[in-house]
């Protein structure tokens, strides 16, 4: 059995890796250098392996075509990636939000495992671009690729999305989908920084540590939660803003504003004493200057326009209503969001290979026998936590065993 897999990510690797180990021939085209480009990134550089959660808590983080996955994380659940990676050498632990790491925070430890791995079990790789299918009177027969042809009786497409190209990720899976008679859904960024009206120049550098972003949608509040983010010259990054990122789909036909609690350690009575507190200690100063021990210098501008409080009124002439404005704006500070950033800034693409043309059970294409898909290249994607990469390691687990097996 000769199986070609096209794309050295996660998910190729994990195909290929399996296949062979059920005793197929696997050649691995990978258009770069090194397998496993994308992975050097993911977690900042310490690879987010998984989620130490159970099948239900990744379901319910997978926010289109969940469903999909039943049978590929029921075969290679969480708990099934970790025991995998602690098997071929590489330590794990588990951090807040139970995600997971390897011990070492080097996510070339993780490809290296890989890479070791499927050397082991006798893939070979070709670093070469596939061109693309070869289909002769209905039959996948190969691929070309780089001026050759590689024969093949099965073929996995696991190129990845059109996030961050530069690592490889060009959109060339949808190429061959597409020639085979797929559906593709247009990609669009998830994971990715936010815009805002005008950008955020004022506040441009400025990181905030420890605080909690709301996203609201048509002013219904859709997600919350708790960590850093950084204000840029067009809006909005950092791993919260990444996170809220992929709850906002529906620009266009939807509006989105965020409210950050600057103080969510505070509720707002402690918060109020802490400002009549700090009041005391500047009374007879302009207001402007007695927020110096309560926010960064940067943000201070920007907190006193949104509390509508003449920035040079005396700190001892505030009246109680003007405070209660200005907590509500610690507790509530409102930024409009006006869309995305471009899908190449994206960590995850949403879209790709629709779903209903791939049988769940094996990751075959229901349109061209012998054809099949992992990873980011189906219209399938998560929230942040290490579960993009757990459908990349199950899809890509399932289509390499069904290749080989069938």
């Amino acid at each position: 059995m000769n199986i070609v897999v096209i794309g050295g990510g996660a998910a190729g690797l994990m195909a290929a890796g399996t296949a062979a180990e059920n005793g197929a021939r696997v050649t691995l085209l990978e258009t770069n250098e090194k397998v496993g480009r994308k992975l050097f990134i993911t977690g900042k550089g310490r690879c987010n392996v998984c989620n130490n959660c159970d099948i239900q808590t990744v379901l319910q983080n997978v926010p289109v075509n969940p469903r999909f996955l039943y049978s590929a994380l029921g075969g290679f659940s969480p708990e099934d990636v970790m025991a995998f990676f602690t098997s071929h050498g590489v330590p794990l632990k588990t951090e807040r939000g139970n995600r997971v790491f390897p011990v070492s925070d080097k996510a070339a430890d993780i490809i290296d495992a890989l890479f070791t791995w499927i050397k082991r079990v006798g893939v070979i790789i070709k670093h070469t671009a596939a061109d693309r299918l070869v289909i002769e009177a209905g039959r996948l027969t190969g691929v070309q690729a780089g001026g050759a042809f590689y024969p093949a009786d099965r073929v996995i497409v696991a190129t990845g999305g059109v996030s961050y190209p530069q690592t490889g990720s060009t959109g060339d899976g949808y190429r061959f989908a597409k020639q085979a008679g797929h559906t593709v859904v247009p990609p669009n960024p998830s994971l990715v920084p936010l815009v805002t009206p005008g950008g955020c120049e004022e506040l441009m550098g400025l990181s905030l540590r420890n605080v909690q972003v709301t996203v609201f949608e048509d002013n219904k509040r859709i997600w919350s939660e708790f960590g850093e983010m950084l204000f840029t010259h067009f809006g909005l990054s950092g791993p919260l803003i990444l996170s809220a990122s992929a709850h906002m789909r529906h620009f266009g036909s939807k509006g989105y504003h965020i409210e950050i609690d600057l103080k969510p350690a505070l509720d707002e009575k402690t918060l109020d004493k802490r400002l009549l507190s700090d009041f005391g200690a500047h009374k007879n100063s302009d207001f402007i200057n007695a927020l110096g021990g309560l926010l960064p210098r940067k943000l201070i501008p920007a907190v006193v326009r949104l509390s509508q409080i003449d920035p040079h009124a005396k700190v001892n002439g505030i009246t109680r209503q003007q405070r209660a404005a200005l907590l509500h704006t610690l507790k509530h500070f409102l930024v409009v969001v006006s869309g995305k950033r471009p899908v190449a800034e994206a960590i995850v693409t949403s879209g790709g290979v629709s779903v209903r043309e791939v049988d769940p059970k094996t990751m075959e294409s229901k349109k061209l026998p012998g054809l099949y898909f992992a990873g980011e290249v189906l219209d399938v994607d998560a929230y942040t936590g290490g579960f993009n990469l757990q459908i990349a390691w199950s899809t890509g687990r399932l289509a390499g065993l069904s290749a080989a097996r069938q």
